[in-house]
């Protein structure tokens, strides 16, 4: 009994620590597959006599400098877009009352909606909500920030002390698991590797689709916001979407409220292609897994860890599949046209046919 109860004890604590440690290990998790992609990039810069500590500080360097530029940019164009929708307000909310004016036969005027608007409860609860709000999205912004310095940490530690980590691994293993393990990071690698060049793939393909259809509409800074939707649409799961869509649309509603109907349109209709045509095609080619394994590795993904599964789960089942299908033994398949879809009619369809026209009818049998 009280071996029963301290295994009961243990499990508690043990399930307990677990919950309260998920976000750390969903971050160390995160940092090892980031590490596993830029692992490539890391060894090359090794093998020509750089440090290897040297050699991953200039690769994080080197996306810290794209990213910074890329978001400034991105930061830049966005304040002087809502300036100008500030400013311009006033004329669209004219044209609005206009046609509410042509088409019900009212007579509404600026001023009173501007008066209602102001003096309304909606817009003090909101006004009130918001300010309750302030601490809260503060409180959401440092823990984010403090995500990715965890993230980049465990991602450097992971890539500089690659060699080290696996040297630790190998050491309490046996000398033939050990060449498992190793040849388990090596597929790792390359199907982390393949999986963001797909990614990149679909997001340059993403990146120009939407800017021909926005250059066609005459919106501005059609080029950075094709960058944009391309690399968020496909580096972040779930809502990239919509958060990339959202921008071209608030842009596009600057020049024309229907240019952003347009965009809105395209936007769902890229979508489900690249869903369904796109995004399997290229992920079997580049990872080597069934669209239908990919599709429902994501699905899965999602459901286990969220976002961050369903970023991860087609590298991590990629790499299941590889390293499990060299233990899988395999066998020539026999030549029958039944292997190739095609139905044929063996001896037995004949026989059971001419059995079933003799059995004994109902006033036979009778």
């Amino acid at each position: 009994m009280v071996l029963a109860l301290a295994l009961i004890a243990a499990f508690q604590l043990g399930s307990w620590a677990f919950h309260q440690l998920t976000g750390l290990l969903i971050n160390i998790l995160i940092a090892f597959f980031l590490a596993l992609a830029i692992e490539p990039a890391v060894s090359r810069l090794a093998a020509r006599g750089m440090r290897r500590g040297l050699a991953t500080f200039l690769v994080f360097l080197g996306l810290m400098i794209v990213t910074a530029g890329f978001i400034t940019l991105l930061g830049s164009m966005l304040a002087g877009q809502i300036i100008k929708m500030v400013e311009g307000f006033p004329d669209y909310l004219d044209s609005v009352i206009n046609w509410i004016n042509e088409t019900f036969h009212t007579d509404l005027r600026r001023v009173d909606v501007q008066e209602g608007l102001l003096h309304s409860d909606w817009l003090r609860k909101y006004a009130q909500n918001s300010a309750a709000g302030v601490l809260d999205v503060s409180a959401q912004v440092l823990g984010g920030l403090f995500q990715l310095l965890t993230v980049t940490l465990f991602s450097f530690y992971f890539a500089a002390d690659g060699p080290r980590l696996r040297r630790a691994l190998c050491s309490v293993l046996p000398p033939a698991r050990q060449a498992e393990v190793l040849r388990a990071w090596e597929i790792a690698v390359d199907k982390t590797g393949g999986y963001l060049y797909s990614r990149g793939l679909m997001a340059l393909i993403s990146g120009i689709a939407h800017y021909i259809l926005l250059a066609a509409l005459g919106v501005p800074y059609a080029p950075v916001l094709g960058v944009w939707v391309g690399l968020v649409s496909q580096f972040i799961p779930t809502i990239g979407t919509y958060l990339a869509g959202a921008l071209p649309m608030l842009i596009a509603f600057t020049v024309d409220p229907w240019y952003a109907v347009w965009v809105l349109v395209f936007v769902v209709v890229y979508q489900q292609f690249e869903n369904y045509m796109l995004q399997p095609k290229l992920t079997a080619k580049t990872v080597d897994i069934h669209p239908a394994v990919a599709f429902g590795s994501v699905i899965a993904g999602t459901a286990l860890l969220g976002a961050v599964g369903a970023l991860i789960a087609i590298p991590a089942v990629a790499t299941l599949q590889a390293f499990l299908g060299a233990y899988v033994k395999r066998y020539a398949v026999t030549d029958d046209p039944r292997v190739h879809g095609h139905r044929t009619r063996g001896p037995a369809g004949p026989r059971l046919r001419r059995l079933w026209e003799r059995r004994p009818s109902a006033e036979e049998s009778s």
